[in-house]
């Protein structure tokens, strides 16, 4: 069987989500071949990661020196004229890339480019996604034309996402979506979604105890330990990373703080301020995730979902003007599971404050306990992986 994956290039998400499921497929099967095609930052990623890669014409938002995203300057560059024509130079490289390969089935996460182009060569596809529709904020300023806008928008992305024979989305059913406030889906297009929980390359009972983990990693067998992996475009973490290690370093000692700079392309150089480690990549984070007491990270869907799988509360910092993040940080502290701080409020005063929550109030080891209890049945790797094998199969 040939299998396509197509994930989105912006930022390492996407594509960290589909290699698990490319891995799994080649282990059940060693005739099984795997193709990606995408753009940007997962393309290094992908290669690092020993699968053959494609790079397509990229799509890219902008954002300002604080990590935000920039809507202005994205509306303008490329703009409503150049836009489509990037989109369409994807498009046409994804049929030259499908038309070489010959896949069996075409994987988009987050993408339609590839939706199209295997539409248009009748392939079978899969739609991976956690965000039906990009929600832009919106100030009161032609706040109705915005909203047709939306509508218009809903219903042409929501027709590509629905092309194929299923749309998966790697989150928990109800009541813990934490992607909910991002799913906006007309009832027309329900019936191909499913949610089968999250894509986890390592399960937590698949790993040693808390304690033997702590001693093979060099923490503390007793005390606080803080993970912080901080994930997501160079643009958007940089501002963050900076004001993290500044504020980190002067953390009191009774925290152990080991922190992930998110650069899987460096190697695993680490530096010592203390108690707080720096490296550039962790490639066993899902160790530090067992091993740790709380996270402290960016507000996005994959790092959420493993922090809640793996019982640990969050200190959720979302990108300023991602709505994406914003909502994924509302719902898990609605679920009593993380708390947020704003980044324009960020310091050492506020992180302390909300480290000390996380840790000592007991609502939240609860919460957070009796949240992985209730989730621990979904197998998002095993789903996904079963329904790629059924859909090639026809």
């Amino acid at each position: 069987m040939r299998i396509q994956f197509s994930p989105s290039g912006v930022g390492l998400g996407h594509a960290g989500r589909c290699i698990p499921v490319a891995k799994r497929l080649r282990e059940q099967d060693s005739k099984n071949e795997v193709l990606f095609s995408t753009y940007l930052d997962a393309v290094a990623y992908i290669r690092h990661n020993h699968f053959p890669v494609v790079e397509v014409p990229p799509l890219d938002f902008k954002a300002k020196p604080d990590g935000s995203v920039d809507f202005r300057r994205t509306a303008m560059d490329p703009g409503p004229f150049v836009a489509p024509i990037s989109f369409l130079r994807q498009v046409c490289k994804e049929i030259e890339t499908m038309e070489a390969f010959e896949p069996d089935i075409v994987v988009s996460d987050s993408r339609a480019s590839p939706l199209v182009a295997a539409r248009l060569l009748n392939i079978p596809t899969i739609c991976v996604l956690n965000q039906f529709q990009v929600i832009i904020p919106r100030k009161t300023h032609y706040l109705r034309l915005a909203k047709l806008a939306d509508a218009i928008t809903l219903a042409i992305i929501g027709k590509i996402w629905t092309t194929g024979a299923k749309v998966i989305i790697p989150d928990f059913p109800q009541p813990y979506t934490i992607s909910m406030g991002n799913l906006r889906i007309p009832r027309s297009f329900a019936e191909k979604i499913e949610l089968v929980g999250p894509i986890l390359p390592v399960r937590s009972e698949a790993l040693p105890t808390r304690r033997e983990l702590r001693r093979k990693l060099g923490l503390r067998e007793e005390g606080v330990v803080v993970f912080a992996p901080i994930s997501g475009p160079l643009k958007e973490r940089s501002y963050l990373l900076q004001i993290l290690q500044r504020i980190l370093s002067k953390f009191p000692e009774k925290f152990q703080i080991v922190m992930s700079l998110g650069d899987p392309m460096a190697c695993e150089s680490e530096a010592h301020h203390g108690t707080f480690s720096i490296f550039k990549w962790i490639q066993n984070r899902f160790e530090y995730l067992k091993a740790c007491d709380a996270i402290v990270s960016r507000a996005g869907h994959g790092t959420l979902l493993q922090a809640i799988c793996y019982g640990k509360p969050s200190i959720l910092i979302p990108t300023p003007n991602h709505t994406e993040q914003f909502n994924n940080a509302k719902k898990a502290v609605k679920l009593g599971v993380a708390l947020k701080i704003e980044q324009d409020r960020l310091c050492r005063e506020t992180l302390l404050h909300g480290m000390s929550r996380v840790i000592n109030e007991t609502s939240f080891l609860e919460r957070t306990q009796e949240v992985m209890s209730d989730v621990s049945s979904y197998d998002g790797l095993e789903t996904v992986t079963k329904t790629i094998v059924e859909v090639a199969g026809g």
